[in-house]
């Protein structure tokens, strides 16, 4: 234990952060083990320009926010697509491109999960998260349920049996709690051997002097490097390799926590591959000027998604001649990769990837040894972001759909106005009434009466009229409910779910 704590001692004042072993004495054996461990994994040259490098920019973002203004320009025309603005038969063939590439086993979909439920108030990875829908279903069981039902979609319409392997990225946080629920859950039906659980790297949280925080005695403070770490974690796990062994060409990369995500949408797939596109995005159009969402634009002749922090409000509410926004396109995480855009972006292109800065409350130890939790912002997150690659796209496209139909997040507790589990739960539960409606449902109050809709509800501070929920299992996106539906009497709550066929 001496010459490794020697070994050590010298690696950690090469990187100039002896502070980490402050508190050696006072440690237990096993204390000092797991201590030593962590910092073995920190190799001091990265430790040192890491802290050097938050410091910096820290005091680059506070002295001197960028502002991009000037330098910016839509996403031009030909180069972003719309579910709104494109005829039926467009987008049937689309999805038919889509379904034909998803049955030769050539798509992916990819996770990104390695974030905290801090602001939702949770301890667990956000996908284990229960909005309280009628079933009680979690955000990885709805969309488990997704991706088996596209398989069906796919091996049905083209009379084979396909598989949408689900890559799941994790973090030191979430890892063993995702591992575990999938394992007691059985993968929810996905076969297990298309479930790929990987982990992203982990950065030490740095105090605004670029000293590393101490978290506990004896553990550095640690976060996930963004969910732009996914590009070193694809080297990192091999994951590259098993999709190419797989035979898979696109991947379609998303967020956990938006309950109304399409995962391997083959209207979106099927549209990036018509267009010869290396990289491309899904949008939403924008709720109002000044909505804190990042934009999908170019600067400087380049693609990349520019947060609303980043222009004047002036540049915001810039409007185009028929009165639309002209920075429209909000960025919600939503993307489409092929395999060799994403091996050049992680075997030459991803160092070229600047950090970006996260002022948080990080818990931290004082020189007493105190456990201090910080009611103000204490330190420096450095991570980057997945969509950060845009830069590197050959052949870049946006495809615009429709919010309440494709994008409701789930980021805060309910106490808060908006990105909550009441909105993600009617997000969802207003989609299945619509579907319903459509399919040719009939609603009854509990006493029998038939029910007429009021078009003077708001679905974001009510609840649909029934409470209908229709399990992925039974529609992907609405497709064949008239079976189960037209001229079926629905009271609430109503589940419809293979059980009930």
């Amino acid at each position: 234990m001496e010459s490794e704590l020697k070994i050590e001692r010298r690696r950690i004042q090469e990187a100039g952060q002896e502070q980490l072993l402050r508190f050696w004495d006072e440690l237990t054996a096993v204390q000092r083990d797991s201590l030593l461990g962590e910092l073995r994994l920190l190799e001091p040259r990265e430790l040192r320009e890491h802290c050097h490098r938050a410091r910096e920019a820290y005091v680059r973002e506070k002295s001197c926010p960028q502002r991009l203004d000037d330098r910016m320009c839509p996403v031009p025309a030909e180069f972003l697509g719309s579910v709104k603005r494109s005829d039926q038969g467009q987008l049937r063939a689309w999805e038919e491109e889509g379904l034909h590439q998803i049955a030769q086993n050539k798509v992916a979909v990819l996770l990104l999960a390695g974030g905290q439920g801090t602001r939702l108030g949770v301890t667990y990875p956000k996908g284990m998260y229960s909005v309280s829908l009628p079933s009680g279903k979690t955000l990885y069981q709805i969309q488990a349920e997704r991706i088996i039902r596209l398989q069906q979609l796919a091996g049905e319409k083209h009379g084979t049996k396909c598989s949408v392997p689900w890559y799941i990225m994790t973090s030191e946080f979430t890892l063993n709690p995702t591992q575990t629920f999938f394992e007691e859950n059985n993968y929810f039906g996905v076969q297990r051997s298309d479930v790929v659980i990987f982990e992203q790297r982990m950065l030490p949280a740095v105090d605004f002097d670029g000293k590393a925080i101490l978290e506990r005695k004896d553990k550095v403070a640690m976060a996930p490097d963004g969910n732009g770490g996914l590009y070193k974690a694809l080297a990192d796990n091999h994951i590259l390799e098993d999709m190419e062994a797989r035979g898979i060409m696109y991947i379609h990369v998303y967020c956990v926590d938006n309950i109304l995500v399409k995962m391997a949408d083959p209207v979106f797939v099927g549209f990036c591959v018509s267009k010869s596109a290396d990289c491309g995005a899904k949008v939403v159009e924008k709720a109002y000027p000044a909505e804190p969402v990042g934009v999908v634009c170019q600067v400087d002749g380049v693609y990349q998604v520019v947060e609303y922090s980043e222009i004047n409000p002036n540049t915001a509410e810039k409007r185009n001649p028929n009165g639309s926004l002209t920075y429209n396109a909000g960025n919600i995480c939503n993307h489409f990769f092929t395999l060799d855009f994403l091996k050049s972006v992680a075997g030459t292109l991803e160092s070229r990837l600047e950090y970006h800065v996260a002022i948080k409350k990080v818990p931290y130890v004082d020189n007493e040894g105190n456990l201090v939790k910080p009611v103000q912002p204490n330190g420096i997150k450095m991570e980057k972001f997945v969509f950060d690659v845009f830069q590197f796209a050959k052949n870049f496209v946006a495809f615009e759909v429709i919010r309440e139909e494709e994008f409701s997040p789930l980021k805060n507790a309910d106490k808060a106005d908006k990105d909550t589990p009441t909105t993600a739960r009617r997000s969802l539960l207003w989609q299945h009434f619509r579907w319903a409606v459509k399919a040719g449902a009939k609603f009854i109050d509990a006493k029998g009466h038939l029910l007429e809709e009021s078009s003077s509800r708001n679905p974001e501070l009510e609840d649909p009229p029934v409470l209908c929920e229709i399990s992925p299992l039974i529609s992907y996106f609405g497709e064949d409910l008239d079976l189960h539906l037209n001229n079926k009497d629905i009271s609430s709550p109503y589940i419809l779910d293979s059980q009930r066929l």
